[in-house]
């Protein structure tokens, strides 16, 4: 229930300018609200027969669809004047959401000619001793100052520093490393 709601419920009994001036509302609104009762209950009628029109082009797109496709697919069949943001406000007044899929965003292009490191270990990281085999991967970690932040590759316990390069073509992860303790 909203204050104006209130205010028509109560104003036979306590008056609307009293009730106005405890809610802290203008008279005027309250007669502007009431007033306009017709229209919003139109709104509303629209807004509901146009809910139906959108969970059932959401249902068709398997949940897929948000509003832009939504407003697109509705523009083509149903031929109503909607945009984009009404379908929006209407999706999120009945709760219908489409998938938000993540980008993924490409950070290495590899070279389709390069040979393909050897499987050595033939997929199999379980160790049967201690210091048989070593497991590593190619990244970027910051170390605490003063060690100055480069990519390097882990392998087990230790980090193996990895000369800085601007190209992102491999050669510096199986370039001139040097041993070094991760702090």
């Amino acid at each position: 229930m909203n204050r104006f709601q209130f205010v028509a419920d109560l104003h036979r009994r306590y008056g609307v300018k009293l009730l106005c001036s405890i809610l802290g509302i203008s008279r005027s609104s309250f007669y502007y609200w009431r007033r306009t009762a017709a229209d919003r209950a139109a709104r509303q009628a629209a807004d509901a027969r146009l809910a139906a029109l959108i969970r059932a082009v959401h249902q068709d797109s398997d949940g897929t669809y948000g509003a832009p496709r939504i407003t697109s697919e509705l523009r083509e069949t149903s031929g109503e004047a909607l945009n984009h943001k009404r379908v929006a406000r209407i999706m999120r007044a009945f709760g219908i959401e489409g998938v938000r899929l993540r980008r993924r965003h490409r950070t290495t292009v590899a070279d389709p000619a390069a040979a393909k490191a050897p499987d050595l270990i033939g997929r199999d990281f379980t160790a049967t001793a201690p210091n048989t085999k070593y497991v590593g991967s190619g990244s970027r970690r910051e170390l605490p100052p003063p060690a100055p932040t480069e990519p390097c590759v882990t392998v087990s316990r230790y980090t193996a520093l990895v000369t800085l390069s601007t190209r992102s073509d491999g050669q510096t992860a199986s370039g001139r490393t040097s041993l070094g303790i991760a702090v």
